[in-house]
């Protein structure tokens, strides 16, 4: 049982730091309810799942490198500032794949909607 103590805990750190991933866990939860809504196929459920957890750890782990960063100095310096902006920058690309899937699978649909 210990294994999962310390899952919850991080996911506790997680939401009080970091705003962004509640963000995305609202994100996630409008396209699950609009994939319910147009009731997409296995496949297309497939990739909104990866696309939906690739986004949900790359923040997972760009607040890692933050912790990690402000743990080893306090100071300004370059390459920890390169470190977080290219965390974030992971989440960003994380973000524009999940989009671009979710543009690809909903868009269909929407057009069939309105023709209707």
């Amino acid at each position: 049982m210990k294994r999962f103590i310390y899952p919850l805990q991080g996911l506790r750190t997680l939401l009080k730091k970091d705003r962004n991933f509640i963000l995305h866990l609202l994100a996630a939860l409008i396209v699950i309810l609009a994939g319910l809504f147009f009731r997409l196929t296995t496949l297309e459920w497939l990739f909104i799942i990866i696309a939906i957890f690739t986004v949900l750890v790359a923040e997972v782990l760009n607040t890692s490198v933050e912790f990690v960063v402000d743990l080893v100095t306090e100071d300004y310096h370059e390459l920890a500032k390169h470190a977080k902006d290219t965390a974030a920058f992971a989440v960003v690309l994380a973000s524009f794949m999940s989009a671009l899937i979710g543009l690809i699978i909903f868009i269909p649909y929407i057009l069939m909607l309105l023709a209707a």
